[in-house]
């Protein structure tokens, strides 16, 4: 039991600490911070336009744009280096398979360049 407790004594060292110094900048927040709103600060910034009552009001369709060619670069990136670490034990197979994965979106992204969608008015 005591070798038990001597192996997990570090985890749970850190997780006191974690919660320690989790509360006491929750704390320093709500004592320190300035509480001086204005209209300004208080609006909608997240969504790009301004908050109008309908919650079925039409907005543009670029928004979702972005995020998909986000999404898609994103995991491009997320597939590169999981295949750079391995790359010594993936052989030829695996080279040629990501040159391929490559050239897919490759192709998409200059399909989707000449399309203008990276365009932003």
């Amino acid at each position: 039991m005591e070798d038990l407790l001597r192996e997990y004594l570090p985890i749970i060292i850190f997780l006191g600490l974690a919660i320690v110094i989790g509360l006491v900048l929750i704390l320093a927040a709500v004592v320190l911070a300035v509480r001086n709103p204005d209209p300004e600060k208080l609006s909608a910034y997240e969504c790009g336009f301004n908050a109008f009552d309908d919650a079925r009001m039409k907005f543009d369709v670029r928004f979702y744009l972005v995020a998909i060619l986000f999404i898609i670069f994103d995991l491009e990136i997320a597939f590169l280096f999981p295949w750079a670490v391995a790359f010594k034990d993936v052989g030829m197979v695996g080279f040629w398979s990501m040159m391929v994965f490559l050239a897919v979106l490759t192709i998409g992204f200059a399909y989707e360049w000449k399309k203008g969608a990276l365009e932003w008015e």
